[in-house]
Parts: C-alpha cells; sequence; structure tokens
C-alpha cells in the first residue's frame, strides 16, 4: 500500500484490508463472514418497505431503465399512430385536435420521459460502480428522483385518456397556448406536468454533482474519470441552470392562463416571443443534455471493443464540457425565423456554426480508436458505429440550419423533424441499445445473444434510415411539420408511405431487442465478471454486483486499473483490489477529496426509507390541486409535503466514534 494510502488509514482510524491476492483477479477477496457482514449491512429491508423504500443505486438504475422503456414504448406507439395517419394522403384517421395530442405527448414523452431519463437509468447503475464506491451521495435524495419522474409521468399521461392531453406541441408556443386559443385543461397539464418533472431533475443532477466530487476511490483524481463521467457531470451542471429558465416559463404561463397576469400577452404589456427565448434557453442545452452522456457511453464502450484506449482522452473530456458551454450560446438559432435583428442572429448562426467542432472532435476520437485499435466485431461494436454515421448525418444537417438564409426556407418543414430524429434518436436511442448490450452481462450476471444482436442491428438500422432519411426530402419538397394530413398532388405520398414503412420496420426492430432482453435475463449464458475484457472499475466486481458493490474500496492508480499490466504505463503504482479500506462496521462508505481524490472522511449512509416515494405522492397531490385550481387537495398535499420533509431533516444520533465518522444523509 502506498505511503499516502497509509498515512490517510491511520488519519481515518477505520481502514481495514484483506490479505493480498493476485490482483488479475477481478472481485475483491473477502472472507464469507465480512461478505455476509457487508451484506447484512447493505441489503434492503424486507417487505413492502424494501420494495418502496429501496435507496440501492442499482436498483434505482434498473427502475429509470425499465420506466423509461416504457415510455419509449408509449411515445412509439403515438409515432406508429401517427405514421399511418400520414402514409397517404386525406387521411381520416384522426381528428385535428386528436393528430395535436398525439404529436405533443410523442414529443413531450421521447424529449422529457425517455431520453434523459433512460440516461440518468445508466449513470445512476454505473457511476459509483466505475468510481470505485458503493453508492451516490445522496441515496434518499436518488430515490426521490426516481419516483418524482415516475410521478410526473403519470401525472401527465392521466390526462390523455381524458382527451385532455397537451396540444400545442411539446415547445408549446404562446399565443397558440393561451387561453384565448387553448381554453382547456391541456396546456395546464403541460405547464404543471414540467414543473413537476423539473423537480425529478433538478434533485437528481445535484445528487450527481456531489457524488462526482466526493464518492471516488482513494486515487481517482478528475483526470481519471470515465468520459460517461465527464458526459453526465456537464449534463447536470446545465440542468441546474436549463431547468429554472423552462420552470420559470411555465409557471407564468399558468398564471396568464390562470390568474389573470399578462407575461406573455400583448394586450397586457407581455411578449409572447418572451416564451420562446426562456423555453430555448432551456431547450438547447437540454438537447445535449440528453445525447453527451450517451457519447459518455460510447467513448467509454467502444474502445472496449477495439481493444485499446480512447484516443484523445483528454480532448474528448474538455470538448463534452466545451460543447455545453457553447450550447448555452445557441439558442435564438431556434428563433430566426420570428424577426429579431439581423446582427443578434449572425452571432447565433456563428456560435451555431462553432458548436460543430468539440461535437467533431469526439467523433475523429471514436474513428482513430476504431482505425489504430484491433476492432471485435460485435453486436455493442456495431451499435456504437453506427453512433457516428448517424451523428455525422444529424450533425450535417444542423450544421446546414445554422445558416440564417438556408434556415428561413428549412424552419417548420420536415428536414427539421428529420435533423431532430437523426440527432436523437442517432445518438440516444441506439448508444443505449449498445450500451444495453455492452453492460446487460454486468447487471444480470448473462449475457445477450451475439448473433441475434447482430440481426436485431441490421433491421433498427435499416428500418431507422428508411424512416428518417426521405423526410430530409419531404423537408425541401417543402412539407410543413405538424400537419396531420396533406393534399393527393402535392407530391408527399409516396415519400410517406415510405417513411411509415421503415417506421414500423424500425419498430419491429425494438419489439425483437425487448424479447431479446426478456430471453437474456433467463436464459442467457453465464457473463463471469469481465466478459469483455474492460479496462474500469465496474468490471473489477462480480456480474451482478453484490449489494455493496466492493468489499474492499479500490486504490486506484491510473486511468485503466484492469489494463495497466498490458499498457505498461510509465507510472510504477499499481491499483490495488485486494487491500485497502473495508468499512465493515457499519453501512459505510469512503468520501475523497474532490480534484486529487485523496481519503478525506468515512460517510455513515442512510438505509431504506419511504419517505422518497411518500413525498412524491404528496407532491402529485400538491400538483393534482394546482391544476384543479382546489385549495383543499393543494393543501393536503403542502401540509403532507411540509410533514415529510419534518420527517427527512429530523436530526441523526451521532455514532460512539464521533470524532472518526461523520453522519450523512
Amino acid at each position: 500500500m502506498s505511503t499516502a494510502y497509509d498515512d490517510a488509514a491511520t488519519q481515518l482510524g477505520r481502514a481495514h484490508s484483506a490479505e493480498p491476492v493476485d490482483q488479475r483477479e477481478p472481485a475483491s477477496p473477502i472472507p464469507a463472514e465480512i461478505a455476509q457482514t457487508l451484506e447484512l449491512a447493505w441489503a434492503e429491508a424486507a417487505g413492502l418497505k424494501g420494495w418502496l423504500g429501496s435507496v440501492d443505486h442499482k436498483v434505482i438504475g434498473i427502475r429509470y431503465l425499465v420506466t423509461a422503456f416504457a415510455f419509449l414504448v408509449i411515445g412509439g406507439l403515438e409515432a406508429l399512430t401517427m405514421r399511418v395517419q400520414l402514409a397517404g394522403p386525406n387521411s381520416d384517421l384522426l381528428s385535428p385536435e386528436q393528430y395535436n395530442q398525439l404529436f405533443s405527448m410523442h414529443g413531450v414523452t421521447m424529449i422529457f420521459l425517455y431520453a434523459l431519463p433512460i440516461l440518468s437509468g445508466f449513470s445512476n447503475y454505473l457511476w459509483p460502480l466505475m468510481l470505485g464506491n458503493r453508492d451516490m451521495a445522496f441515496p434518499r435524495l436518488n430515490a426521490l428522483s426516481y419516483w418524482l419522474f415516475l410521478a410526473a409521468g403519470a401525472f401527465l399521461y392521466v390526462s390523455f385518456p381524458l382527451g385532455a392531453a397537451p396540444n400545442s406541441g411539446w415547445f408549446d408556443y404562446v399565443p397558440q397556448a393561451s387561453a384565448e386559443f387553448n381554453p382547456g385543461p391541456n396546456i395546464d397539464v403541460y405547464c404543471a406536468g414540467l414543473i413537476f418533472l423539473g423537480i425529478s431533475t433538478t434533485v437528481g443532477s445535484a445528487n450527481f454533482i456531489v457524488t462526482l466530487l466526493r464518492m471516488r476511490a482513494p486515487g481517482m483524481s478528475i483526470n481519471r474519470l470515465p468520459i460517461i463521467v465527464w458526459g453526465t457531470l456537464t449534463a447536470s451542471v446545465a440542468n441546474l441552470f436549463a431547468i429554472p429558465a423552462v420552470s420559470l416559463a411555465c409557471l407564468m404561463l399558468f398564471m396568464d392562463r390562470n390568474l389573470g397576469t399578462h407575461f406573455f400577452e400583448i394586450g397586457g404589456g407581455g411578449q409572447p416571443l418572451l416564451w420562446q427565448h426562456l423555453f430555448w434557453m432551456f431547450g438547447h442545452p437540454w438537447v445535449y443534455a440528453i445525447v453527451l452522456p450517451a457519447m459518455g457511453m460510447v467513448s467509454d464502450a467502444l474502445p472496449v471493443h477495439c481493444r485499446r484506449p480512447l484516443v484523445g482522452y483528454t480532448l474528448v473530456a474538455m470538448a463534452t464540457v466545451a460543447t455545453m458551454v457553447v450550447g448555452f450560446g445557441v439558442w435564438v438559432h431556434h428563433m430566426f425565423a420570428t424577426g429579431l435583428p439581423t446582427l443578434a442572429m449572425s452571432f447565433f448562426s456563428a456560435a451555431s456554426f462553432v458548436i460543430a467542432i468539440p461535437s467533431a472532435i469526439s467523433v475523429f476520437a471514436w474513428i482513430a480508436t476504431i482505425g489504430t485499435g484491433r476492432a471485435r466485431i460485435t453486436t455493442p461494436f456495431l451499435f456504437f458505429t453506427s453512433v457516428i454515421l448517424l451523428f455525422v448525418i444529424g450533425g450535417v444537417s444542423g450544421v446546414m440550419t445554422a445558416s440564417l438564409a438556408l434556415d428561413w426556407q428549412l424552419t417548420d418543414t420536415y428536414f427539421v423533424v428529420a435533423h431532430l430524429h437523426y440527432v436523437l434518436i442517432g445518438i440516444n436511442l441506439f448508444a443505449v441499445v449498445g450500451a444495453i448490450y455492452h453492460w446487460f452481462p454486468k447487471m444480470t450476471g448473462r449475457m445477450m445473444d451475439e448473433r441475434t444482436g447482430k440481426w436485431i442491428f441490421a433491421l433498427m438500422f435499416s428500418g431507422f434510415n428508411i424512416a428518417f432519411l426521405p423526410m430530409h426530402l419531404l423537408g425541401l419538397l417543402g412539407m410543413p411539420r405538424r400537419v396531420y394530413t396533406y393534399g393527393a398532388g402535392m407530391g408527399f405520398s409516396g415519400t410517406n408511405l415510405v417513411i411509415t414503412i421503415g417506421a414500423f420496420l424500425f419498430a419491429l426492430a425494438l419489439l425483437w431487442f425487448f424479447i431479446e432482453i426478456a430471453r437474456a435475463r433467463v436464459s442467457g449464458r453465464f457473463a463471469g465478471p469481465n466478459p469483455w475484457d474492460g479496462p474500469t472499475l465496474e468490471w473489477a466486481t462480480t456480474s451482478p454486483p453484490p449489494v455493496y458493490n466492493f468489499g474492499i474500496i479500490p486504490l486506484v492508480a491510473s486511468r485503466h486499473p484492469l489494463w495497466e499490466e498490458r499498457l505498461d504505463e510509465s507510472n510504477s503504482d499499481r491499483s490495488l483490489f485486494a487491500e485497502g479500506f473495508l468499512l465493515d462496521r457499519d453501512k459505510e462508505t469512503i468520501a475523497v477529496t474532490p480534484l486529487d481524490g485523496e481519503p478525506d472522511v468515512i460517510l455513515k449512509m442512510p438505509c431504506d426509507s419511504w419517505l422518497p416515494a411518500a413525498l412524491a405522492l404528496a407532491l402529485l397531490v400538491l400538483f393534482g390541486g394546482m391544476l384543479l385550481m382546489s385549495p383543499w387537495i393543494g393543501g393536503v398535499g403542502l401540509l403532507g409535503v411540509l410533514v415529510i420533509l419534518a420527517l427527512w431533516f429530523q436530526p441523526h444520533s451521532a455514532p460512539a466514534d464521533e470524532e472518526e465518522v461523520r453522519v450523512y444523509g
């Protein structure tokens, strides 16, 4: 053990080490009685409390994944219904109002209820494992973020079967969304639902940031972080700045519609264009928030299948942060057709061109990694490499719309729809499916079938491009987006039929993928601890991991702790897995200094609690009262929130050795 590590262990007074073994072993060898002690300390409570009150990051991550995939299925069914409507001219399958609600909820579902939550699921599951720790920084806050996400999704969808779903698009532009032109409850559902969902995203983002700063294995300095950590961290910081903009906009619109204010109404001195500014100050950073963590998954997993480290790690990490920083300065490129001053639009046009540079760094790094490595043509490799092609197509179409003159021709046409789907599905969904194949063995201990996976990839890739590539042509031909039908003589019929066929092929591939997940979960071959021969810490424990993740907290000495011998890096130190902090006296883990990853303090972690689920339920009642304009229902919800928060923040009793252990909750 290194001197610094010895000194820290002595200072904390709580370090225990197991007998050292061959460090090539992927799992920390600890005696059975110690493993049982750790299992008892970290295990979920029995019965309903364990199910509702689990604070295990792995359980929460899986719940995020399952719920987000459920919303993906719902959003996909909405899309297929719209494609049937648009497959031929003058279709009357849907009325204009039904179509408006359908495409609005499709956008809300895919962008808010699928795209970011699915990445939160991966990050929740993988972060503590990749960082070499036992849990997230705030386990109860972590559980709260999931229950709020589920409650907000239910809140939005309750209105759908009642015919009162949002009907002005996922962007909800005013004055169309004002009470004068849209007097029903549809927009109120949208406003309240997004504020509700924003609470979930905010608490989850704060949890990720603190986890990164404090919950790492000793020795894991910031230049040793996996790229997915950089991606999720960047998205989380951005969310803390972006979510207040849309939450404020929704609150102001709700007040305009129900309390007589005039923030967006010209007759009362308001400005309708203010909505677009506030919304896109949120909306464009949000687009990067739902692709940067996905790009991080590609950056971490693709090199494993190329059998070499990622080319240009530092540049990719810096580009990840730079993309988001510049992303906060390009929101007006969604508003080029609104009549803003030419000088202002020129500035945002230039920024929209510039943002392609950091995005391209990751693409070139991936290509260089493939070109200089020894690639294995696995199913994850196919999905990750497809991200490169789809990202380039979506990125080029995005750079095209950065031009003012061209954007004026293409805005609100199907060209923009094609660009949006190539970016969001091409980067997000294809990366997610590849990540499922890559990390499924770690989550379940079983492998998905490679032969079936390659057929699924072929069908999914073909269906996606058949569905969305022709949309570029439709946009160039002048077909507007958000229309529920079109005339027979407009030249759109054949292309729309091809798009619909591609959409159903894509949906069939997704169905096959879900069936394969269910089959592999039950009867897939056993994976072992490190089936892909990965270099990062999640592969240093069993598959699936024990409830406490690591029997011994690892000591990290490099960026690729499991590849140190073969890389023969100049650093003579080696990561340690068989000796270090054991922390088996209670439900404990370690915190480190934010930059250098030096051991700092022992943290006592909270046990399972029903408070997060109860708080989400109370907030659901509160927002229900807000929607119904009922003081009684809202008052009951508010009272519940206050009582639960009082219980949440009640002081803990200090442990006997207070000077050595800090109570943490």
